[in-house]
This record gives structure tokens, C-alpha cells and sequence, in this order.
């Protein structure tokens, strides 16, 4: 039986799939991801949430680098991994997207926005960090490249940021808790493309093994849960669940 056939036949028998996904599922569209080398922390010293908030040079910079693009987290299209997904949540069969990635992709393959539980955040948009206002970046872009100063609230006047979680600010409650509920709610836990080295993001696999899911891990190089799964594939994401959607949702 190939990988494809194993990871099909884990899926057709699945009730209920929780679906996590890491930088493996985007970087076949281009997007790069954090810690590997080439990766975005490679290329670039993270700014730290203390650091945005209390220091206006450190938000200017935050501000450089998402509207010249430089991060690379955004503006790319869903690859064939992210269409898989997105048609797995439409038929059904998986309840919800938990996700590290940042770049609005799922949502953008199709995977409605409330089905969608974005663990660090989005890069797409900015809130507020005193009211919570969301904030269209395109609205803040030509302002800041006129003046050079860090946006601030239209309605209160508070710090303007990515809706992006940064080092040292704290996950975002609600997204843990709808986690954690899909995660104790699945029969199949299926990570695409996920280190697992980002706790407390990575506890969710563990959590549903131990509730008695079937765990299936898929991503191009090992990690330190392999042992604990139920199947592991190393291949790249796309192509694979092309396969696999042949053989679970033929038409």
C-alpha cells in the first residue's frame, strides 16, 4: 500500500479530522518559512512584542517590513495542499483548520473563516492593540510611506499592529481554546507540514493521541513526535494529498 493509500484509508475511516498545519503546507507556494536556513529568521533579527510596543523606532521598522514585503508571508496563492484541505471541510469530513501559518491561505483556498483557528495569528490585516479594531493595511500603507510615522487607531488612538503573534506576546486565548476543543473532538489529527517544535502549538497532536485519535504526521523532514504517530510520511504536501484526495473524494 503506498503512503497515499495508508493516509486515504486513515481519512475514509476518520469521523471527525482536526487539521494542523505549519509552514511545510505554504512553502510550496512560495512562502518561506521561519527557522530553517534561508529561512525568515535567517534573514532577519525578530522584533520582539516589548520591543513594538514600547519603542517607536522598533514599530517604524515593524511597519518597513510589512509593507515592503520583505518577510514574504503574504501575497502568494494556495497550492495544491491547501486545495485539499479546503475540499476536506467542504465535504465535511474535517471540522476544523488549526494553524501556525500567518498568511491567510486556507481561508483564501476556500476554508470558511470560522473554520479556521489561527494559532499565530494573520499577516493579512492589523488590530488594534487597545480596542481591537481591525485595521485594512492598504489604508495604513499610503499614510505611513507619506509620513513615516507608525499608525495609530482611528477610533481610540492605540498602537496599531500586524495581527501577526510576536515573540513575547501572549497566544491568543480564544484560538486556544477552540483548539484544544477540536483536538479533544477528533478521531484523526492530521499535522501537514509542522515541525512540531512550537509549543504550546505543538501540544495538540500529543493531546489528541492521548484521547485516543489516530495521529498522522506529514512533512518533508522528521520530528520529534514521529514515534508517537500512527503514520508519518516525509514527502512533499501537495502532490500527496492530490493522491490521497483521489482515493478518499473521487469525484
Amino acid at each position: 500500500m503506498t503512503d497515499a493509500e495508508m493516509l486515504g484509508r486513515l481519512i475514509a475511516d476518520a469521523q471527525r479530522v482536526a487539521i494542523f498545519t505549519g509552514a511545510g503546507i505554504s512553502t510550496e507556494s512560495g512562502i518561506p518559512d521561519f527557522r530553517s536556513p534561508g529561512g525568515v529568521w535567517s534573514r532577519m533579527k525578530p522584533i520582539y512584542f516589548q520591543e513594538f510596543v514600547g519603542d517607536e523606532t522598533k514599530r517604524r521598522e515593524a511597519w518597513n517590513r510589512a509593507f515592503s514585503g520583505v518577510a514574504g508571508w503574504v501575497g502568494a496563492a494556495p497550492n495544491a495542499g491547501h486545495m485539499a484541505v479546503a475540499r476536506l471541510v467542504a465535504e465535511g469530513k474535517a471540522s476544523a483548520v488549526i494553524t501556525q501559518n500567518v498568511d491567510n491561505l486556507h481561508q483564501a483556498a476556500g476554508v470558511p473563516v470560522e473554520q479556521v483557528i489561527e494559532l499565530h495569528g494573520n499577516a493579512s490585516y492589523a488590530g488594534c492593540l487597545d480596542c481591537g479594531l481591525r485595521h485594512e493595511l492598504d489604508a495604513l500603507k499610503a499614510e505611513f510611506l507619506k509620513t513615516d510615522i507608525p499608525p495609530t487607531c482611528r477610533d481610540c488612538g492605540g498602537i496599531v499592529k500586524v495581527a501577526t503573534v510576536s515573540f513575547g506576546q501572549p497566544m491568543p486565548p480564544e484560538m486556544m481554546r477552540r483548539a484544544e476543543e477540536e483536538t479533544l473532538a477528533c478521531d484523526l489529527f492530521l499535522v501537514l507540514g509542522s515541525s512540531l517544535l512550537v509549543y504550546p502549538a505543538a501540544g495538540f497532536p500529543v493531546m489528541a493521541k492521548r484521547n485516543g485519535a489516530r495521529l498522522a504526521i506529514v512533512n518533508r523532514d522528521e520530528t520529534e513526535l514521529d514515534s508517537f504517530a500512527d503514520l508519518v510520511i516525509n514527502q512533499e504536501i501537495g502532490p500527496l494529498m492530490n493522491a490521497v484526495m483521489a482515493s478518499v473524494l473521487p469525484n
